[in-house]
């Protein structure tokens, strides 16, 4: 039996949620995922690729100056004497090689380390050396919120600050191809995907009921794949089936949605933030659109959260090797 992250320890990480559990040991049914782990320069980057190698999620390359990465394991006690390293300049040619490594396809995905976002995503969309598909790049979050009985997934919440109708094609695509490999289920609508706004009816004057009612007819017109989609649906209307009956709603999605497309990068941000400190929710995250997934973490995340993260990428890695889909 694969081992996995046991009680004690998952409570030393952070909180324990039997979905982020699930995602894990699923994980593990897998061979881990080579993953080029992108300047791993502080205690928590390095132990959390220390650790996902352990649990047999990814296989790591560790891209960093070699002198810094051998003095922080130095010091935090950890081993990473069996994994590939490659040596950089700084946080810049990290990212760079990093990205090298997909392209020679050396690596499955990239893990991000003590660098900044921009610095990571700057090389992935980078014109000529970069790892970008025809799909606009986005970010989800899956949200194991306590109570609740699936993972939610927003996006976009963390890439594009104000996305065009365009954009959210892919951001929707995006979330959707995920979201048919996390989920175990098999048949048409297991992923119902709800576009937010701040109402359920089409108001000209509000841009996002606009979007989400044209979502909704390229559906139909097969323009977006793979799930059922309505909107525009308030917050509540989407994931409570009382409040979709109280105002009225007849929508197999309306009350149990498991995909939230926001408007904007303020109001995801703001959604995904709440569900973490008012309903004591972790928020996996990941990168989609490019040629792999990218885990993005931040230095505040749970350890379990980190490891979530990773899991999310393995499952993508592994349907990657048996389909020729882009996710």
């Amino acid at each position: 039996m694969p081992e996995t992250l046991d009680a004690p320890k998952a409570q030393a990480a952070g909180r324990k949620h039997e979905k982020f559990e699930h995602l894990l040991a699923r994980a593990q049914r897998h061979p881990p995922l080579v993953t080029a782990v992108v300047h791993p320069c502080d205690a928590v980057s390095l132990d959390s690729a220390v650790e996902a190698a352990r649990l047999r999620l990814i296989e790591p390359i560790l891209v960093g100056p070699a002198a810094r990465l051998a003095e922080l394991a130095a010091a935090a006690k950890l081993d990473i004497s069996p994994f590939e390293q490659v040596d950089s300049a700084h946080s810049h040619d990290s990212a760079a090689k990093a990205v090298e490594l997909v392209r020679a396809g050396r690596a499955e995905a990239l893990m991000k380390g003590s660098l900044h976002t921009d610095e990571l995503m700057g090389a992935v969309v980078a014109r000529d050396t970069g790892i970008r598909t025809e799909r606009r790049i986005s970010h989800c979050f899956i949200m194991d919120v306590p109570g609740h009985p699936t993972p939610l997934v927003v996006t976009d919440a963390a890439v594009n600050i104000n996305p065009t109708l365009e954009d959210k094609i892919h951001i929707v695509q995006n979330a959707i191809d995920m979201a048919l490999v996390l989920t175990e289920q098999k048949g048409e609508g297991v992923v119902k995907v709800a576009v937010l706004s701040a109402m359920e009816t089409v108001n000209p004057k509000v841009p996002s009921t606009l979007e989400a009612a044209a979502l909704c007819k390229m559906v139909d017109r097969g323009q977006i794949k793979g799930a059922l989609i309505d909107g525009p649906l308030a917050l509540d209307n989407a994931i409570s089936p009382e409040a979709a009956a109280i105002k009225g709603i007849v929508s197999p999605v309306a009350g149990h949605a498991n995909v939230l497309v926001v408007p904007d990068l303020e109001a995801g941000n703001m959604l995904a933030k709440c569900m973490s400190f008012l309903a004591d929710a972790d928020a996996a995250g990941i990168v989609l659109g490019a040629r792999v997934p990218i885990i993005l973490t931040s230095r505040a995340d749970a350890k379990l959260t980190r490891l979530a993260s990773c899991a999310v990428a393995s499952l993508l890695g592994a349907a990657r090797r048996t389909t020729a889909a882009i996710v």
